[in-house]
């Protein structure tokens, strides 16, 4: 009955491309009218164009001219941005990175602003789509649907740096196995956006790829080690006593709005839950991604154990937004891949579907309902991508199944 009533029939791949199509017209459409309309620096709206890029070039310039330790200190970084847009009432948007990010925000300042917003984007989306296009070498419509991707005008809109983490987290899975060492690099300058390296280590660990892990280590020391050669240990002391601020106001009270943050946390705050109960429920649901993720790395094929990092790592912290799921973006592409090599199971499409539309209408469902819209499809990936292992790797079985390097030889790579 349950397989009678799945909807994987409606999802073909001509109203696949006709929905990319439209969506990636939209999403023209959208950032042609924001840059038309934009006064200066800023939109039509008194925003930043780019929003959240404010505080990246800014910072950036602040490095550049001996303040980079008052990148912390939102008072002196805000009195930087009006200066910059020209406009005292232009809203503030803080800077949580840890100081490595500072190294390409420097590179950024030294282009005007609005020049260095469209590098900034076009490079990192360009990766992330050269990516996707690794992933799955023989889809046709792959390009169409990546670029059409709803969260891909979420992250533009933004100006963020979902792209560069998903193109970082993703690339090191795919590499994983075949160039541990280069693997092990592009994971490890995840130091600069922590909360979704979390799992890496256990990722590698289980797989026992001690190379990639020995690089993953290097790498992150070394980008800290070189901000501190820069820049001393004002700046790291400088992000330190940021911290608790940044923990109370981005993540505890809700200023952001719940329904931009699609974590466990988020979830339980905005259904009045105290903030103890939140962090427990985040705690337990972020082991539980991990545990699941390792079994997968352990036992499935390359494409699951991507699918599965890159789902469960949006599920490992309370700071993650919606503009991050371009991470879940690389994670069907994974899951689609090995559905082309192994076949496909009832509902795979349907998840998948879900997952790729959930951003256009996560935002206001959320708002609306309560219901944790975009947050509920990292784990209906996560656990298609568990299904899969479990089916045709015996993830859940007593029989122990190579990793992924199995996968590699028996696909001819």
């Amino acid at each position: 009955m349950i397989e009678r009533l799945c909807p994987d029939r409606f999802i073909s791949r001509e109203r696949i491309r006709i929905t990319a199509v439209l969506m990636l017209a939209m999403t023209v459409g959208a950032i042609a009218i924001l840059l038309l309309t934009a006064h200066g620096t800023v939109d039509s709206l008194g925003r930043p164009i780019g929003t959240d890029f404010s505080n990246v070039w800014t910072a950036g310039w602040m490095a550049d001219h001996g303040r980079a330790a008052q990148v912390w200190d939102w008072r002196a970084h805000h009195a930087v941005q009006q200066a910059l847009h020209h406009d005292a009432a232009i809203p503030f948007y803080g800077w949580h990175y840890p100081p490595p990010f500072l190294l390409l925000a420097i590179l950024l300042a030294q282009l005007p602003y609005v020049t260095a917003l469209i590098l900034w984007q076009g490079t990192t989306l360009t990766l992330a789509f050269l990516l996707v296009r690794r992933i799955l070498p023989q889809a046709r419509d792959a390009w169409l649907v990546a670029l059409g991707a709803p969260v891909v005008l979420i992250c533009l809109g933004h100006g963020q740096n979902a792209f560069l983490t998903a193109s970082l987290l993703g690339g090191g899975m795919l590499l994983l196995d075949r160039r541990p060492w280069v693997a092990g690099i592009l994971l490890g300058t995840l130091v600069y956006k922590p909360q979704f390296a979390v799992l890496i280590p256990v990722l590698i660990a289980v797989r026992g790829n001690w190379r990639a892990f020995v690089a993953a280590a290097l790498a992150s020391i070394g980008l800290c080690l070189l901000t501190f050669a820069i820049w001393g240990w004002p700046v790291w002391q400088a992000f330190l006593d940021s911290l608790p601020l940044t923990r109370h106001i981005v993540i505890e009270s809700g200023d952001t709005g719940w329904e931009k943050i699609p974590s466990p946390f988020s979830a339980i705050r905005q259904w009045g839950g105290s903030i103890p109960a939140a962090y427990a429920i985040q705690g337990m649901v972020a082991f539980a991604a991990i545990a699941v993720a390792a079994l997968i790395a352990r036992r499935g094929s390359m494409e699951t154990c991507g699918g599965a990092a890159l789902s469960a790592a949006l599920l490992c912290t309370p700071y993650v937004l919606d503009y991050d799921f371009v991470l879940l973006g690389l994670a069907i592409a994974f899951l689609a891949a090995d559905m082309r090599k192994r076949g496909e199971l009832p509902w795979e499409r349907t998840v998948l579907a879900y997952g790729w539309a959930a951003p256009l209408f996560g935002r206001w469902m959320t708002a609306m309902t309560g219901i944790p819209v975009v947050m509920i499809a990292a784990i209906a990936v996560l656990f298609m991508a568990l299904r899969r292992a479990a089916r045709f790797d015996g993830a859940l079985s007593g029989i122990r199944s190579s990793p992924c390097r199995h996968s590699h030889a028996a696909s001819g790579r």
